[in-house]
């Protein structure tokens, strides 16, 4: 197990080496422990200018190599990977909080994004279309788009850079990945990574806050920004880049699950308390409210708060296995805080949880929490906690429960659980969501399609569509005469 104490040094990473910046630091430290962990740079424009000028030199030739060729360097930062999986997901639990045995898994999938997207780099096809003339031939064909900007997150830091990483590399961009501030340290390893497996200024790495990643998005050399994190910080991308800058934008939201009296329960309580609780509530597509038919409302409520109480909190160093660890911003958890007491005042009762861990003072530690016969107009069951907190109502008609569930603002995934097909139907074509699981709580696949709706943005990653958002169309046409 890596030990408890440990500090990172990162440096910014382009044009295939490290390199030191004129500017402050930023220190991290532990959320479990209040220890620090990492210190990066704060880099200025200037850091971020030289690390776009290294992806756009670098853009010149990696466009034109050969799709076998991107994936076999994207198989090799695999490979590379997961000789450090370990390395990477303590990173990850020191900075973010998360289990240490979560956070393998999180590089896991990493790793497997960047195996599906080497596969798919050989699959981007063009077409010919007939013309009206004779002696004529269109030939539509796909390009790189050019240097891409990937602006990630603190929740997921290395599955959510690979999603961008391997996407745009694999269509035959170059990268410039700014990683959230609270998490630097991981990405270093993952820097360590590139440096071996991928020719210099195809993948770079610049650390620093959101002035940083602001000098990022309003670069004039980037062609597409991609980016994942609040919908007030996509918001604020939306404003800063240039009209003629390709944009995609995963920002969360407020995400439902319905239960009517058809579903199987237990496999309900045991899916909402997965996908409630897991990273401590700290995901996009996190269940945030839940609507349950009435006839089986209490059978629901008091299973869930059950499993809520079961599940284990601990420093993700120390308890590998544990089901819950810190929050990763003393922001979050003061705002989780805020939504029970809001819940509270607005009638609701707190069934489980409701409050700090107090014997793992001075961490960030909440209790997974559950609120009862929550009102809409509970901040819990309209707003995004991005914690350990969910809300529970109970529904007597499903129309009424889709329009509750589709009242708030975004639109990134949904949940629900019935045995019926009637409802299994009306359900997955009426919630006005990206992603609609039913029966299951996850989501979201590499192979398939993932992005959100209204306040969630717009553009998707996994799947082809992923590779296809970093391509630009070409029409050519062609007089050969030939009849």
């Amino acid at each position: 197990m890596p030990t408890q104490h440990h500090v990172t040094t990162c440096r910014n990473f382009y044009a295939g080496a490290w390199h030191g910046t004129s500017g402050n630091r930023i220190e991290r430290h532990n959320p479990a422990t209040a220890e620090l962990v990492a210190v990066a740079p704060r880099s200025s424009a200037d850091d971020v200018g030289q690390a776009v000028a290294a992806a756009v030199a670098a853009f010149r030739s990696w466009r034109r190599t050969l799709p076998v060729e991107r994936s076999q360097h994207l198989h090799e930062l695999a490979r590379a990977s997961a000789e450090r999986v370990d390395d990477m997901a303590a990173a990850i639990t020191r900075e973010q909080g998360k289990p240490l045995d979560e956070a393998r898994g999180e590089v896991r999938k990493f790793i497997t994004a960047l195996h599906y997207y080497a596969e798919e780099a050989q699959r981007v096809f063009g077409r010919t279309i007939p013309n009206d003339s004779p002696g004529f031939t269109s030939i539509v064909e796909k390009e790189p788009i050019g240097p891409v900007a990937g602006i990630v997150p603190w929740n997921y830091p290395i599955e959510l850079i690979g999603w961008k990483l391997a996407g745009a590399t694999a269509a035959g961009c170059t990268i410039v990945i700014k990683p959230s501030e609270y998490t630097p340290g991981c990405a270093q390893v993952l820097s360590e990574c590139v440096e071996s497996t991928f020719p210099p200024g195809v993948v770079n790495f610049v650390y620093g806050d959101g002035s940083t990643g602001q000098a990022l998005v309003a670069h004039p050399a980037i062609a597409k920004v991609a980016f994942t994190g609040s919908m007030r910080t996509g918001q604020a991308i939306f404003r800063t880049v240039s009209g003629i800058t390709g944009l995609s934008l995963e920002l969360g939201g407020s995400c439902p699950m319905i239960v009517t009296d058809r579903a199987d329960i237990p496999a309900a309580v045991a899916g909402a308390a997965r996908r409630s609780f897991r990273n401590a509530g700290q995901i996009c597509i996190a269940i945030n409210r839940i609507y349950v038919q009435e006839g089986v409302y209490d059978e629901f409520v008091d299973g869930l708060a059950a499993a809520a109480d079961a599940l284990k909190v601990a420093d993700g160093l120390r308890v590998p296995s544990a089901d819950v660890g810190a929050l990763t911003m003393a922001e979050t958890y003061q705002r989780t805080l805020d939504h029970i007491a809001d819940a509270r005042a607005h009638g609701a009762a707190v069934v489980a949880g409701g409050g700090p861990v107090d014997d793992l003072s001075p961490g960030l530690f909440l209790r997974p929490t559950v609120v009862a016969d929550a009102p809409d107009a509970a901040l819990v069951m309209h707003e995004e906690t991005f914690g350990p907190l969910v809300g529970v109502a109970p529904f007597a008609d499903l129309d009424d429960a889709i329009g509750r569930a589709n009242s708030a603002p975004g639109g990134l995934a949904a949940y629900a659980y019935t045995n019926d097909t009637h409802e299994t139907f009306t359900l997955a074509r009426e919630l006005d969501f990206g992603n609609v699981a039913v029966n299951n709580v996850d989501a979201g696949i590499i192979n398939a399609p993932y992005g959100g709706r209204r306040e969630s943005g717009f553009g998707s990653e996994h799947g082809h569509e992923g590779l296809e958002s970093y391509l630009q169309l070409k029409h050519i046409r062609l007089r050969h005469g030939a009849q």
